[in-house]
């Protein structure tokens, strides 16, 4: 079925719930502006209407505090420029574009309701500055009445969420959890399977990280649902380090499955068979205390097997896999204590992300030159409505800019406004213009927002619809003194229009980072976090490596659901990646505290060893120094008699295993590189 008909004739209930809350908290805020006789009343609905568009009621919160916040900053901002540049309308709006474009890089760079509010705080201070051109005199007074539309718009979100259905944040986030879980879970049973289908490996990989990381960011509005809060945010974090640190093991154990072929013990054949097993059935629908019992008498079983008198390639087989289940355990016990944080004390501290100020910057120069272009035709022709299409191309440029297709985005959205014009032409004008009385104001004006916002509840019509919803307030601009002429109204739409058309071609013109870029920026990063993991504190370092290779996986994994399926190798570099950097923590925890400068200089070659090797490997060039470093790193261990003989040995095999898993990068990026022509050539016959 079309998603048009599914979302209207078969609607689900969430989504009716969604709209009938949605709506409710526009009439409320609707009614009191007018009652308040505020001067532009349609901001009061258009901020009810983007807070609801995640309605858990932690969220509301937090992303009404970050609207607030971002507006009083933004008053602040506007005013100062008025201040200084009311009589020099050349400098103010210069010093605005310098605004806007500092607004539009901080919402790059930062997460969650932060980056709305940075996106508020360049939209506020452009109307107060926009407005009040033509009433200098008057600027503190437009401050006041923005802030105090956007602070009603928010109070009637939060208080319909909170009275209506109210959705809270720890059942969004256990859903979100079961979803991490269980693909992570499949995922295992997948590596320990020594299943060669890379599409199906990383299906589920994506599906284990795309959750993980909205998981990461939302699980910050349950602060605002009581003091369990933040026992959920830290069950929050520890689920996203072991869910991290699982999927590094599982890239390593398959490489020595794989490796040791025919030659593995029958009986780390059958550990590893039952733990895919076991993982697949908790995937399913064993339930989280069922799973947890079942995988305790796994690790039973991998703990009672012999450790000595085995070759140490069985050694890092056997310890691979006590490390999956003593992970999956970890990442059981965080999801229940998402659940209720007051029965499992997790520790958790934040996470860092994966920040590009190459991408936030060319994104806040597009905004500069949107806001910059239809400011000057603003200037040059004195055009009234000029004030909306410079909000649409400020709110656009900075709103898209974070999306994986901005381009294809806003034209979606400029079609949804598009479809507004005649919505809210009969409804806003030919019928409301025959009313009286707020009751009937309701009944002509919120169908048409009612309609918008059912379809908004499905992901792949929330472009159209939430634009469609937005665009009916805008064209309408409902109010105690509304104009109904037919000429306001032409003109009000082709506002619209001009602003999300030069957003659209601003787009175009400044596309952002390219893939190649953009794919050699991750690599580069990831290179970068592996060099300087030794000069940090470990839980510092563990931090911002994890935060970061949490989107960097996923961003890779994208790229290379872009390449031939025979040409894919960014998504094994990633988890490469991943893997060194836990075993440079894993080393730096067992060696940072023996004494020795010559121990020090060996472990500090290594490390730089394997970050060039890393490097290398993601262009196709086999490791040269990480086993030479590696094997002078092992000799210096033999002065240490703190260390016992099987740690320096399972220190010797980690190196032996990171050179061969660098090989095997390098071979399989070298393939993925090469032309097929050359490839098919040097294929063996």
């Amino acid at each position: 079925m079309s998603p048009w008909l599914e979302a209207y004739l078969t609607p689900s209930l969430p989504a009716v719930k969604f709209a009938v809350k949605a709506t409710l908290a526009m009439l409320l805020a609707l009614y009191v502006a007018l009652w308040c006789d505020l001067e532009r009343p349609y901001w009061a609905l258009i901020s009810a209407a983007f807070l609801q568009i995640r309605p858990m009621s932690g969220m509301v919160i937090e992303k009404g505090l970050s609207q607030l916040t971002g507006t009083l900053v933004g008053c602040g901002a506007g005013i100062a420029i008025m201040a200084l540049f009311a009589q020099a309308p050349v400098p103010a709006l210069a010093s605005l574009t310098l605004w806007i474009m500092i607004c539009t890089y901080g919402s790059s760079l930062l997460r969650n309701n932060a980056s709305y509010g940075c996106i508020m705080g360049g939209v506020t201070a452009m109307l107060i500055v926009v407005i009040g051109a033509s009433q200098p005199d008057g600027i503190f007074a437009v401050a006041v009445a923005r802030l105090s539309e956007l602070a009603l718009g928010a109070a009637s979100a939060t208080l319909v969420s909170a009275l209506l259905w109210p959705i809270r944040v720890r059942d969004h986030l256990a859903g979100q959890a079961d979803q991490v879980i269980n693909e992570a879970f499949r995922h295992a049973g997948q590596r320990l399977s020594d299943s060669d289908d890379l599409a199906a490996l990383q299906a589920s990989l994506t599906g284990s990280l795309a959750p993980l990381t909205q998981l990461e960011t939302d699980s910050q509005a349950a602060r605002y649902e009581g003091p369990e809060g933040p026992g959920r945010i830290r069950a929050s974090h520890v689920l996203t380090r072991r869910t991290l640190r699982l999927l590094a093991t599982l890239h390593a154990l398959q490489q020595l499955l794989h490796h040791a072929g025919d030659r593995l013990d029958p009986a780390n054949r059958r550990l590893a068979d039952d733990l895919a097993r076991e993982l697949r059935d908790a995937a399913e629908a064993s339930g989280v205390a069922q799973a947890r019992r079942r995988l305790q008498a796994l690790r039973h079983r991998a703990l009672e097997g012999p450790d000595t008198d085995i070759t140490p390639l069985e050694q890092r087989i056997r310890l691979g896999l006590r490390e999956t289940l003593g992970h999956a355990l970890v990442m059981l016990d965080a999801r229940e204590a998402i659940t209720h944080p007051g029965r499992r004390r997790l520790r958790g501290a934040a996470l860092a992300w994966h920040r590009d100020p190459l991408a936030a910057g060319l994104n806040a120069l597009r905004a500069g030159v949107v806001f910059l272009s239809l400011a000057a035709f603003w200037l040059a022709t004195g055009w009234t409505n000029g004030q909306v299409a410079m909000l649409m191309g400020t709110l656009g440029s900075a709103f898209f800019a974070s999306r994986d297709n901005p381009a294809a985005v806003s034209l979606m959205f400029a079609k949804g406004m598009l479809a507004a014009i005649p919505s809210a032409f009969l409804f806003g004008h030919v019928l409301l213009a025959q009313a009286s009385g707020f009751p009937l104001l309701a009944m002509l004006l919120l169908p048409p927002l009612f309609l918008g916002l059912l379809g908004s509840a499905s992901p792949r019509l929330m472009g159209y619809c939430l634009a469609f919803t937005i665009g009916n307030i805008l064209l309408t601009m409902p109010g105690n003194a509304m104009d109904f002429s037919f000429d306001g109204f032409l003109d009000r739409a082709i506002a619209v229009m001009v602003g999300l058309g030069a957003v659209v071609a601003g787009f175009r013109l400044i596309p952002g980072v390219g893939p190649h870029l953009h794919k050699r920026r991750l690599v580069g990063a990831i290179g970068r976090d592996l060099r300087t993991l030794p000069a940090a504190p470990v839980p510092e370092a563990e931090t911002r490596f994890i935060g970061g290779m949490a989107d960097r996986l996923l961003q890779l994994a994208r790229h290379d659901d872009m390449l031939p399926e025979d040409r894919r190798h960014l998504f094994s570099l990633g988890l490469t990646g991943l893997d060194i950097g836990y075993a440079c923590l894993q080393l730096r925890r067992r060696l940072d505290d023996l004494p020795g400068a010559d121990l020090r200089r060996t472990r500090q070659a290594f490390f730089a060893a394997l970050a060039s090797a890393f490097a290398d490997s993601a262009r196709g060039r086999p490791p040269r120094e990480v086993r030479r470093s590696g094997a002078a790193l092992v000799a210096a261990l033999e002065e240490h008699q703190a260390l016992s003989p099987r740690h320096r040995a399972m220190i010797a095999g980690l190196v032996e295993r990171l050179d061969l898993a660098l090989h095997l990068q390098a071979e399989r990026a070298r393939t993925a590189q090469s032309p097929p022509a050359a490839a098919a050539s040097s294929a063996p016959t």
